[in-house]
């Protein structure tokens, strides 16, 4: 074996062995996520569990959260909100990396920034000017009022998925189309929409996510139980974190997460193959 195959192997080695380190590491709250919303909460000590240990408490730790947080209005909430401004978001992002990438349109990079410029800004220092603009119009604790700002804190992020992804696409096929005297309408629908079906799914499983797991909007844009979304309402559970015990919140954390979980293996090969062409 030459020496620089050596090298080439040794490094190989040590790469594999940080990846395993990091992923690991990586799984460590999920681990004790799991490993504590199984203890009852009549035997939970003090301190966290590392082990399993004790007797098996999870579907009574999962019903408790679901009956004292009232989680199964909150979860409806959330899937309203995720599916709807996650779609919404989508269309908006594609039409725009279309036009911006396909579309002859002049100054690209400065359209590119103007729409992208939203996720520069941390979400904290939109707060106060989105509670009192939402206090004056009614939007207040209101469905439509968290839908459009899920919609308008979505959109950046789905853009930047999808114009990367136009800009792989082959150039040849819009072209082709245009002498053959297609409009501009007819090459977004009948080509680039479904040429860039995967990374749609891939931009709506990020985006499904990201609202699922909101906590800052929801328990600063609503109050009622019939609008918070599911975040809020476990956030509510988590307050009352003395009276129900750790592994009912985990419990309820735990049951609240499946939703992605699932959504996330359902489109992996979506996710998967956009990452590769994108």
């Amino acid at each position: 074996m030459s020496m620089s195959t050596r090298r080439i192997t040794a490094g190989t080695a040590v790469r594999n062995t940080v990846l395993v380190l990091v992923s690991l590491l990586w799984a460590v709250p999920t681990w004790l996520l799991v490993v504590n919303a199984l203890v009852p909460a009549a035997e939970y000590g003090g301190s966290p569990h590392w082990l399993p240990h004790g007797g098996f408490g999870l579907f009574d730790n999962m019903s408790q959260a679901w009956t004292r947080a009232r989680l199964g209005p909150a979860m409806g909430n959330s899937l309203l909100y995720a599916v709807t401004s996650s779609a919404a978001a989508i269309v908006v992002a594609t039409t725009a990396a279309f036009a911006t990438v396909i579309m002859p349109v002049k100054r690209k990079a400065l359209w590119f920034w103007l729409i992208y410029s939203g996720t520069l800004l941390p979400l904290q220092v939109f707060l106060r000017p989105l509670f009192l603009a939402y206090a004056r119009t009614g939007l207040y604790d209101a469905q439509i009022g968290l839908f459009v700002v899920y919609v308008a804190v979505a959109i950046p992020f789905a853009y930047f998925i999808m114009r990367n992804f136009a800009q792989t696409l082959p150039g040849e096929v819009i072209e082709a189309a245009r002498l053959d005297g297609a409009s501009w309408w007819r090459v977004f629908w009948q080509i680039h929409v479904p040429l860039s079906r995967s990374a749609m799914v891939a931009a709506f499983v990020f985006q499904f996510v990201a609202v699922w797991n909101d906590l800052l909007f929801g328990i600063t844009l609503s109050t009622s139980r019939n609008i918070r979304p599911v975040m809020a309402a476990l956030a509510e559970l988590q307050g009352n974190y003395s009276n129900v015990g750790p592994p009912v919140v985990l419990g309820g954390a735990l049951l609240v997460s499946l939703p992605t979980v699932v959504l996330f293996f359902s489109a992996q090969r979506f996710f998967v193959s956009s990452l590769k062409l994108g």
